[in-house]
């Protein structure tokens, strides 16, 4: 494919996009399906590492706590990576049983401490209603548009933006929702009966788990496990935003002709990383390709990617690009474009 699909086109270009992604999804779907081999190494060479590496931070924590805050770095990297391995096996990609997938993908929800069944449910709302003006409020970070804004009261908009500020949306908005908002089973698009076991299930076993483990390790172990997931937590939830967060993002209104393939491959970044972090976070950085069809196991990404000109020019966002995005607040539906705040003085 020789063609490119171009954000904030014209109505008539429009159907051309829609065209070209449905294209892309023929691509995609070539890829698609687990390599048990490769899915069992894997796990076993993030886990294992995972393991080694937080225990050394965690026996550090004791004796040299920098030492130990030195090491809770490569463990957090190692605990994004599995939580990457969780999350296809709630897409049902990493193994060809679903058995597998779901037992895996539950393991592993007792070291992310993010619900298998739950997560798997709101994650699938995501991916469905990406980029919907209409359908916003669940699974993603909250977007307001300009005019939602300047209609707001002066308190909520001062509520807005205190939650927009990229301090306390990474350092204590997503720490908290891994840590306590995914233990309260409230406030869901789910009903009440078909969340509790997911949840509080996971709840009960990481009582029973870390509860019996901090009394005899000690707290500055306790500690040093708290500031790896609180630093994983915030990588994750940093992925997630410049994703879905950039300048030329999508947005569009059911009404304005919303389109789920459009809607994948612009609405979703190629966040291209060194190849370091790009392993650490197990290729997610080729979202576009992930949104296009989630049922590619993380492991094939990169040569899917490599399979179309058109994949590889859509969405491309640096890792120092991508530090500009932290400040973008607001849907511009005029020129169809993130904007900071101080756009509202600039207009």
């Amino acid at each position: 494919m020789a063609e490119t699909i171009k954000p904030n086109v014209s109505v008539a270009d429009k159907a051309e996009n829609s065209f070209l992604a449905r294209k892309l999804i023929e691509h995609c779907a070539s890829y698609q399906g687990a390599d048990t081999n490769r899915s069992v190494i894997q796990l076993v060479t993030t886990l294992a590492p995972f393991v080694l590496v937080s225990a050394a931070a965690l026996i550090a924590f004791s004796f040299e706590p920098w030492i130990g805050v030195a090491l809770a770095v490569p463990a957090s990297g190692l605990l994004v990576r599995l939580f990457i391995i969780q999350h296809d096996c709630g897409h049902q990609s990493y193994f060809k049983s679903r058995r597998a997938n779901d037992l895996v993908g539950r393991l592993i929800s007792l070291i992310t401490l993010t619900p298998y069944s739950f997560w798997r449910n709101m994650h699938a709302i995501h991916h469905a209603t990406s980029g919907n003006l209409d359908r916003r409020g669940f699974g993603d970070v909250t977007t307001l548009t300009v005019q939602e804004y300047k209609d707001l009261p002066r308190f909520q908009r001062f509520a807005y933006r205190l939650y927009r500020n990229p301090l306390v949306l990474f350092f204590v908005g997503v720490p908290y929702h891994f840590i306590i908002g995914q233990r309260i089973p409230w406030g869901q698009p789910h009903p009440f009966k078909k969340v509790w076991r997911s949840i509080l299930s996971l709840d009960l076993a990481i009582v029973l788990i870390y509860g019996i483990a901090t009394p005899f390790l000690g707290w500055e172990p306790a500690l040093g496990a708290l500031l790896i997931f609180v630093l994983a937590s915030g990588i994750g939830g940093w992925l997630f935003f410049v994703q879905h967060q950039f300048e030329d993002t999508y947005w569009a209104a059911e009404e304005e002709g919303w389109d789920f393939p459009t809607a994948a491959v612009l609405g979703s970044s190629y966040y291209h990383l060194p190849r370091v972090l790009q392993w650490f976070t197990g290729n997610i950085g080729f979202h576009h390709i992930h949104h296009l069809c989630g049922k590619i196991p993380n492991y094939r990404l990169q040569e899917c990617f490599e399979g179309s000109d058109v994949l590889q020019k859509a969405g491309r966002v640096t890792f120092f690009e991508s530090l500009k995005c932290a400040r973008l607040a607001l849907w511009d539906e005029d020129t169809s474009r993130l904007v900071r705040f101080n756009h509202l003085k600039a207009a």
